[in-house]
């Protein structure tokens, strides 16, 4: 077997022994460190019959109260997997501290390339392949949107009410507390959230929502197709429309002057539009489009309170702002509060 890292987090005799017995791995496994993954600790295995899995565990070190939780992802794709949705197949669950001092799962490796960027797009697609990733994109999504929680085992997941509303209690909570610290306050994001709550929609059947659902956490096919999606890590139940508006947001195209600044992959020729993607993903759930403007303004306002915190911790050196274009991140929350309200006024 090939030279193997020693790995941070996991001791590889107590994991090995484990997974003999408890899953399909055949170790020895050649252990190799994967970047990325919110900081949990991710190795990818080569066992003894050249199958390849990846194994994840939390960070070490003291951790939020239900960060990193690795029981809830792997439940997720465990409950997902065998309805068709494309994500890693579920192989081992283990909360035992005899073998690790965190729990830790262990699924199967994927095929494909997330696409962090324009490199990353122009590198792995073609123009004819980039013109299928929306409808896959779309259609992907819609499945998870299309399942009955309960008809999976998730029935549990979250509360089924009341998401948009705590939601948007959350975030101008996080702005409020980092206004001082971001040396940085707006009048509008105090307007947006006193609007938002006034015209909050009545929530449907709550269904599995992402949290996070976007290119970054999607492992695409060189045809353009999905391949899986990845980071169930903040999933929940909660109201559909707004994990789509959230990926609707998250879709750059080339007229998005911040978001071509930014190299974004669907900025890219070849790619569809949003237009395209509300089409694709009412097409398959029949959704009711007409509070979108709403929901696209709630992500915004959503984004604008996620980087004012950024902002806030690399001000108060919380974060190491080495390499960190602030200016940047600093106006990127201004041109989400915008869009925020360009999204409102469109209500």
């Amino acid at each position: 077997m090939e030279h193997s890292e020693i790995p941070v987090g996991f001791d590889v005799a107590l994991i090995e022994a484990w997974l003999a017995d408890n899953t399909r791995v055949v170790p020895p496994c050649r252990w190799t460190r994967l970047t990325g993954g919110h900081s949990n600790l991710t190795y990818l295995l080569a066992d003894s019959n050249d199958e390849e899995f990846v194994i994840r565990r939390p960070p070490q070190g003291e951790l939020l109260p239900k960060a990193h939780d690795m029981f809830r992802e792997f439940r997720i794709i465990e409950a997902l997997h065998p309805v068709g949705i494309p994500v890693a197949e579920p192989i081992g669950y283990c909360d035992d501290r005899a073998v690790c001092d965190r729990h830790f799962y262990v699924m199967g490796k994927v095929g494909g390339q997330a696409l962090y960027t324009g490199t990353d797009a122009a590198e792995w697609l073609d123009v004819s392949a980039r013109g299928r990733v929306g409808e896959s994109f779309m259609e992907t999504l819609a499945g998870v949107h299309s399942i009955d929680p309960a008809d999976v085992g998730l029935g549990d997941l979250g509360r089924h009410d009341g998401y948009v509303a705590r939601q948007i209690r959350t975030w101008y909570g996080s702005w409020t507390a980092s206004a001082e610290a971001a040396d940085y306050d707006d009048p509008r994001i105090h307007e947006l959230h006193t609007w938002l709550n006034e015209r909050l929609p009545e929530q449907g059947p709550a269904r599995v929502v992402h949290g996070d659902y976007g290119m970054h956490n999607s492992m695409v096919g060189q045809d353009g197709s999905m391949v899986a999606v990845l980071d169930w890590e903040i999933a929940t139940l909660g109201d559909p429309m707004a994990d789509f508006a959230y990926a609707l947001n998250a879709w750059a195209e080339s007229t998005d002057p911040v978001a071509v600044e930014a190299d974004a992959a669907t900025a890219l020729p070849g790619f569809c539009s949003r237009d395209d993607l509300v089409r694709y993903y009412a097409d398959r759930t029949g959704a009711d489009m007409s509070n979108l403007s709403y929901y696209r303004a709630f992500n915004a306002f959503k984004t604008a309170c996620i980087l004012h915190g950024v902002y806030a911790r690399y001000r108060m050196g919380q974060k190491s702002s080495e390499g960190v274009d602030l200016e940047t991140l600093f106006n990127r929350i201004s041109a989400s509060i915008e869009l925020a309200a360009a999204h409102a006024a469109d209500v």
